[in-house]
């Protein structure tokens, strides 16, 4: 075999594409049998070294992304990384000697660390995937298909949002007449019952059915029906779907036809060993659209606690902002602008984040809203996209008045009148009373967002960050830390939050990772957060670079640093650590300028 440098290209070497469609290949395959975590492990391992940040990959850096431990985390004491790593070294001598006997690229963990090795056997042609690869299961037990997170969506979702783009883009100069005045005229008393049962029909449906049990005995039975009632409980909460445990019918006996899903699985006992495996299955096609397998140990926590536990990790996973439900199209999503179209819509606009998405999802959020004024649920997303307008107006190139974030706060607060439980809608108001100014007002609706729906790993995020922010760093980067464990937001969203959270305890290598790590294209203001790390560090040359792609893309924000990192870091002190920063970083502040003005 020969040995392919991380990247390259050319006779025997593997190319980045190879490397990564490798991965997907592994992840995808019926013999790769670890769980969740385990397949997180390789997805980081082997997307940081292709990002050319192997020597970062310790078992602290990796306790972190993967396992969510704390800065204190010390691997003599816990030995989880080493444990998964000789389990994956395992599973990965299995893979290649079935499923992957005949494959060109082969992914290794080398003993003694933990960056991959990526090998070629030598006149051995790349293969095209097997479309019958990707949505799989098999009688043992299922596999996960969505770890890496968003290989669905670059398989199923794209192709389909896109031509829902060009239908919300045809109609974008007619929605443009709709103005957020005339959508606030429907502010009016509310019948909470019947206004908030008229937007259950634009949601969609997941019918829970019951977990089945391959043991034997009267434990394993009762355990099935707790994994099932557990999981129905985790999955109320979520707002943007419907939780049924029978299929609905019309009044003339026919299946709904609103977007229907089945959540289905099962649970096997092997002594003290809880295995449950699940996988979300689209009615109108039969399709597996998601599955995983979960195992636990009931000997650590009792079997109550274990079965709550594995529930939450399968609801949450299949309903969390940006998980299954919303990285995968949809039929309904392409045939017009019903409120769960405009609900993908915003999640699609998110993770793009780019001006024309925005406004795509804008425009059609606000017919939404217009047409059902009782949807709660629309009405929080468009608060949202409005707030954006406010706090990403270097990405979406958009100004930020203090009108617009009045108009993000009227519908927050419309949206928690619809229902004063929603999370999205607490959420919302949360955000637009943290830029407005009114803390207190923005911890009382978070508090409340999370108590509400704690499993909601967005409402978890967006909390942990604005606690972060007024200075209780403690409990907002323990939650911060929780998300990212969980793959939450858009892709290297959290991450940004996790290095600040570094920054701010004066850990400035864990922060430059994080920092990396984040998505710096999602919002100038991610790279502005590394310019004060690199800053502090000394690294002048490596912030210079960054401050140079600033200037080119993003000339605005350089006047308006100080306002802007004083609408974000509540206490003066922490302002004036990352002011310092950016002044050792090289560039100059103004002296007369006052934090906050």
């Amino acid at each position: 075999m020969t040995s392919a440098g991380v990247g390259a290209t050319g006779s025997g070497l593997a190319s980045h594409e190879e490397v990564q469609q490798q991965l997907e290949r592994i992840l995808s395959s019926p013999e790769f049998r670890l769980p969740e975590r385990a397949r997180r492990f390789l997805e980081f391992v082997v997307t940081e070294t292709l990002a050319g940040r192997r020597d970062y990959l310790k078992a602290f850096t990796i306790a972190q992304a993967v396992f969510g431990r704390d800065a204190n985390f010390d691997a003599q004491q816990d030995p989880c990384v080493r444990i998964e790593a000789g389990r994956l070294r395992r599973e990965l001598e299995h893979y290649y000697l079935t499923a992957g006997s005949a494959d060109r690229v082969i992914i290794t963990i080398p003993r003694g660390g933990y960056a991959p090795v990526f090998d070629v056997r030598p006149g051995v042609e790349t293969l095209a995937m097997p479309q019958s690869e990707w949505p799989i299961s098999s009688e043992e037990g299922l596999q996960r298909i969505d770890a890496p997170g968003d290989v669905i969506k670059r398989i199923t979702a794209n192709p389909q949002l896109s031509r829902s783009r060009n239908w919300l883009l045809a109609g974008g100069v007619l929605l443009s007449l709709l103005s957020a005045a005339a959508l606030l005229q429907h502010d009016r008393p509310l019948d909470a019952g019947t206004e908030i049962a008229s937007g259950v029909g634009s949601r969609p449906i997941i019918v829970v059915e019951r977990f089945e049990s391959s043991s034997d005995g009267r434990l394993a039975l009762d355990i099935s029906q707790g994994i099932t009632d557990d999981i129905i409980e985790k999955l109320v909460p979520f707002n943007d779907i419907v939780v049924v445990t029978d299929l609905p019918r019309s009044r003339e006996g026919q299946i709904s036809p609103e977007p229907l899903y089945a959540l289905q699985g099962g649970v096997r006992l092997e002594s003290s060993m809880l295995r449950s495996t699940a996988r979300l299955v689209r009615r109108t096609d039969g399709a597996v659209i998601w599955a995983s397998n979960y195992d636990a140990d009931m000997k650590v926590q009792g079997i109550l606690k274990t079965q709550a536990s594995l529930a939450e990790q399968i609801a949450t996973a299949v309903a969390r902002p940006f998980g299954v439900m919303f990285q995968t199209d949809t039929a309904n999503i392409a045939n017009g602008a019903d409120a769960f179209s405009c609900v993908l819509s915003y999640y699609s606009y998110r993770s793009e984040m780019t001006a024309r998405a925005h406004e795509m999802a804008k425009t059609c959020l606000q017919l939404s809203v217009e047409e059902k004024s009782a949807d709660s649920n629309a009405t929080a997303l468009l608060s949202l996209t409005y707030l954006d307008e406010f706090r990403f107006p270097y990405q979406l190139n958009t100004r930020p008045t203090v009108a617009t974030l009045g108009v993000a706060k009227k519908f927050a607060e419309r949206a928690v009148q619809l229902d004063p439980k929603n999370a999205r809608a607490l959420q919302a108001l949360m955000l637009a009373n943290f830029f407005g100014g009114d803390l207190a007002g923005a911890m009382r609706a978070g508090e409340a967002a999370y108590a509400s729906n704690p499993n909601d790993t967005e409402v978890a995020g967006e909390y942990g960050l604005r606690l972060s922010m007024s200075g209780q760093w403690g409990r907002g980067c323990e939650l911060i830390s929780a998300v990212v464990s969980k793959n939450a937001g858009p892709r290297g969203y959290y991450e940004v939050g996790m290095a600040l959270c570094a920054f701010m305890r004066g850990d400035t290598q864990a922060a430059e990772l994080w920092s990396r790590m984040s998505d710096l294209n999602y919002n100038p203001m991610h790279r502005l957060v590394l310019v004060a790390i690199l800053g502090s560090m000394g690294k002048k040359a490596e912030a210079k670079e960054q401050l140079d792609w600033i200037e080119l893309h993003s000339p605005a924000l350089i006047p308006n640093i100080k306002q802007e990192v004083a609408s974000r870091l509540v206490r003066i002190e922490d302002q004036e650590r990352f002011f310092v920063g950016l002044q050792a970083a090289g560039l100059p502040l103004q002296n007369d300028e006052k934090p906050g003005n």
